[in-house]
C-alpha cells in the first residue's frame, strides 16, 4: 500500500488539498523550522567565544547546548496537542514569535545564567514550531503531495545541519569573537519576522479553539519521563558520570504511570494528552520505531566522526567539517528524489535507504580499521568521504519518507499530536544514540597514548567499534521497516 492509499475512515474530509498558496506557505514555514535546526548546530562552534565573552564556566557552556536539546525534546508532544486543539496556525505563530524573542534574549545575554535560561526557553519555542508544520502539511496537502512536502522539510533540515558550523565560523571570523556569537542568534530575528508575517497573511484561519481541558497530570508525567530519559543521555556526553544512569529508574516509573493514566483518561471518556487511538494505526507505530532507532544511528555518526578526526587524527575543526560535509551532502542529494519516489515505492524506500546507510557505515569502519595503521591522516580523511556520501544518500531515503509514511494513515485532526510524537521519537533516539556511541568511544580511548601511530590506532579502533553500535541502531530501524513493509504487502 502506498502513501496515497489511505484508509477512508482515517481521512479528514475538510483537508484543504486545493489551497492555492500551500507551497509558498510551506517555504516560509520551513524558514522557521530551519532556524530551530540551525540553532542546535551553530552553537557548538561558538562555545569558546561565548565562554570568553561572558565568562561562562564549562558547566554553563554545556547547558547552552544541553538546555536547548532537552527543552526541544520534551515539548513537541504537548505542542502538537495544543496545535490540534487550539489551531495550528495560531500555535505556529506563537512558536515563531517566541523563538524570535528568545533568540534576541540569547544574543543580549549579560551573564551565563541568563544565557542558559534563554536557551531553555528558546528550545521550548522550537518544540512548539515543528509539530505544527507536520500538522499543516497533513491539512493543506493531498496525500499524493505529502511525500514531496516532507522531503522539502528534510532538505531544509539537512542544509541547516550542514551549514550551521560553517556559518558560525564565518560570522565569528568576520565580526570578531566578542560580537560574532551574538550575531549568530540575531540572525533569527529578521528570518523569523519574515516567516511570521507571511504565515500570518497566507495561512488559512483556524477554526474555533476546542474547549477541552488539558490533561495536566498527563503533561507532568510525560515531561518527567522524557526529562529523566533525555537528561542522562544528553549530559553523559559532557560528564561521563555513570550515576546519571540512575535517572532511568524514575524515567521508567513515570513512563509506566503515564501509560496507565492515559488509559484511565480514555476509559473515563475524558480526552487524554495522547490519543491512544493513534497506537491502533500500525503504520504510525512502525514509523515511530524506525525514527527512534534510525536517528540513534544517524544523529550519533557525525559526533563520533568529529571526535575521531580531531582528537585522533589531529584535524582542525574546519578540516573535519569539510570531511563530514559528505554526510550532509549525500542526504541533501537523495532527500528530494526520495520525496518523489515515496508515493510509488512506499516503505520499500526506507528499507533500501537503511541498506545504503548500513553499507556506508560498515565501509567507514572497515576503511578506518584497515588504513589507520599505515596511512597518512589526510589520506584517511579523503578515503572516508565516499562512504560518508553513501551513508548520507541512504539517510536521505529514510528520514523524510518515513515521516510521510508514518503520518499517511493518521487522521488529519490528530496530525500535530502525531507529528509531535514523531519529533520526540527522533530526538529521543538521537540522544540515546549519541550517549551509547560516545560511551563506547570514550571508554576505548581513555588510556590512549598521547600521540603517534599508537594514538591513531587506538582512536581508529574506537571509531570502528562506535560505528558498530550505530549499525546496531540501524538494524533496529530495519526490523520496524521490514515489519511495516510486510504488513503493507499483505494488505495490497
Amino acid at each position: 500500500m502506498t502513501v496515497s492509499q489511505v484508509r477512508p475512515d482515517l481521512e479528514d474530509r475538510v483537508t484543504e488539498t486545493t489551497y492555492p498558496h500551500r507551497w509558498l506557505v510551506l517555504i516560509f514555514c520551513l524558514f522557521a523550522s530551519f532556524m530551530t535546526t540551525l540553532d542546535s548546530t551553530i552553537v557548538v562552534v561558538a562555545l569558546p567565544s561565548i565562554g570568553r565573552g561572558i565568562g561562562a564556566s564549562t558547566s554553563s557552556l554545556q547547558w547552552v547546548v544541553s538546555g536547548y536539546a532537552l527543552a526541544f525534546g520534551v515539548i513537541p508532544i504537548l505542542g502538537g496537542r495544543l496545535g490540534d486543539d487550539l489551531g495550528r496556525r495560531r500555535m505556529l505563530l506563537i512558536g515563531i514569535a517566541s523563538f524570535v524573542a528568545t533568540s534576541a534574549m540569547v544574543g543580549l545575554s549579560p551573564s551565563p545564567g541568563w544565557l542558559d535560561l534563554a536557551r531553555v526557553v528558546q528550545g521550548l519555542a522550537a518544540g512548539i514550531i515543528n509539530p505544527q508544520i507536520s500538522g499543516l502539511v497533513q491539512r493543506l496537502f493531498a496525500p499524493a503531495e505529502r511525500g514531496a512536502a516532507f522531503s522539502a522539510a528534510g532538505v531544509s533540515n539537512s542544509i541547516a545541519t550542514a551549514c550551521g558550523p560553517a556559518l558560525a565560523g564565518v560570522v565569528i571570523l568576520l565580526a570578531g569573537p566578542g560580537v560574532g556569537w551574538r550575531l549568530l542568534f540575531y540572525i533569527n530575528v529578521p528570518i523569523g519576522v519574515l516567516a511570521f508575517t507571511v504565515c500570518r497573511r497566507l495561512l488559512p484561519p483556524d477554526g474555533p479553539p476546542a474547549r477541552r481541558p488539558l490533561d495536566i497530570v498527563g503533561v507532568l508525567l510525560l515531561a518527567g519521563a522524557l526529562f529523566c530519559t533525555l537528561f542522562p543521555a544528553v549530559q553523559y556526553d559532557n560528564d561521563h558520570d555513570p550515576l546519571l544512569l540512575a535517572l532511568l529508574i524514575p524515567a521508567a516509573v513515570l513512563g509506566v504511570s503515564f501509560a496507565r493514566w492515559e488509559r484511565r483518561m480514555a476509559n473515563s471518556a475524558r480526552r487524554p494528552l495522547i490519543d491512544l487511538q493513534l497506537f491502533r494505526v500500525r503504520s504510525f507505530v512502525s514509523g515511530l520505531g524506525v525514527a527512534l532507532f534510525f536517528f540513534g544511528a544517524f544523529g550519533a555518526a557525525p559526533l563520533v566522526l568529529a571526535l575521531y578526526l580531531q582528537d585522533g587524527l589531529g584535524f582542525t575543526a574546519g578540516r573535519s567539517g569539510l570531511v563530514a560535509a559528505g554526510y550532509a551532502a549525500g542526504s541533501v542529494l537523495s532527500a528530494p528524489l526520495a520525496g518523489r519516489l515515496v508515493q510509488r515505492h512506499g516503505r520499500r524506500l526506507s528499507v533500501f535507504g537503511l541498506c545504503l546507510f548500513g553499507l556506508g557505515m560498515l565501509l567507514l569502519a572497515t576503511t578506518v580499521a584497515v588504513a589507520t595503521r599505515a596511512t597518512a591522516p589526510h589520506t584517511i580523511g579523503l578515503l572516508l568521504i565516499g562512504p560518508l556520501v553513501l551513508a548520507g544518500l541512504g539517510g536521505g531515503c529514510v528520514s523524510n519518507p518515513n515521516q510521510a509514511m508514518t503520518l499517511a494513515e493518521v487522521n488529519v485532526g490528530r496530525g500535530s499530536t502525531a507529528g509531535g510524537m514523531l519529533q520526540t521519537s527522533q530526538r529521543l533516539g538521537s540522544a540515546l544514540g549519541v550517549a551509547g556511541v560516545s560511551t563506547v568511544f570514550y571508554a576505548l580511548t581513555s588510556h590512549a597514548p598521547a600521540a603517534g601511530a599508537a594514538h591513531r590506532v587506538v582512536f581508529g579502533h574506537a571509531y570502528a567499534s562506535s560505528i558498530g553500535i550505530a549499525v546496531v541502531f540501524a538494524l533496529g530501524a530495519m526490523v520496524f521497516a521490514l515489519s511495516d513493509q510486510s504488513r503493507r504487502a499483505g494488505v495490497s
